[in-house]
């Protein structure tokens, strides 16, 4: 995606900074992609209603909805279908009064998260509910390796590459992928599936992060480019 390019690598094309990897040591990671974030019944959607602030969100809803959510079903599927590892990240705290949160998550408007273990709106949306073997972290923090074990988790497993989807663009899943990053692993951005309040949010924070952080992705180039890796090595094998 070279017109994901900022200055900083513009003189650097796209393909000449590929990533090799190996899908047996590669993991699926979706990022809050919960009833309260991303449904239209949950609770912020509900609260914008009420503040009549709806019409603003609308596009993300749309997003969400129209792409964020089939995109995110349809790597689920492919990394299923091929035995790769699935992993999920959610926002639930431990104690009903969240007294475990990070600042981050008390702060005063949209990010005071009060999300409890058990609570509904904890729980992924029905089209992407983990399956019973599949790894789900709680967090308190906007990483998910912040305040988790996932980092211990995916060195037990051997994972080298991690590819991250999720919302929001900007804040979680941003966090994610820098904090994945800065621990070592090659990480891959599905960029069509994550979502932000606007498409300004989205666009500037794929921009930022393209090459030095992640190779950004489409959902297709993501399941190709892997596809492709696991054919190679089938030929290998024979």
């Amino acid at each position: 995606m070279d017109k994901l390019q900022t200055l900083y690598y513009e003189f650097i094309p796209t393909g000449e900074a590929k990533m090799k990897i190996d899908p047996a040591k590669t993991a699926l990671l979706v990022v809050d992609m919960q009833n309260q974030f991303i449904s239209r019944d949950g609770l912020d959607a509900q609260v914008a209603r009420e503040k009549g602030m709806f019409d603003k969100w609308e596009s993300f809803y749309d997003r969400i909805d129209n792409v964020a959510i089939p995109n995110n079903k349809k790597l689920l599927d492919f990394f299923r279908a091929n035995q790769l590892e699935v992993t999920f990240g959610r926002i639930a705290c431990h104690h009903k009064d969240g007294r475990d949160r990070s600042p981050v998550q008390r702060r005063p408007g949209w990010n005071n998260i009060l999300l409890p273990i058990g609570d509904p709106g904890a729980e992924m949306v029905d089209e992407l509910k983990p399956l019973e073997d599949e790894i789900v972290v709680n967090k308190t923090t906007d990483s998910v390796l912040s305040g988790t074990n996932y980092e211990f988790l995916l060195r037990n497993m051997g994972i080298e590459t991690v590819v991250c989807t999720g919302v929001v663009t900007d804040q979680c899943v941003a966090s994610t992928v820098r904090s994945l990053a800065d621990a070592g692993f090659e990480v891959i951005l599905v960029e069509d599936a994550c979502a932000a309040a606007t498409k300004e949010l989205h666009d500037a924070e794929i921009m930022i992060m393209n090459q030095i952080y992640c190779q950004v992705m489409s959902t297709d180039e993501t399941i190709q480019f892997i596809s492709e890796e696991i054919e190679q090595r089938s030929v290998v094998q024979k």
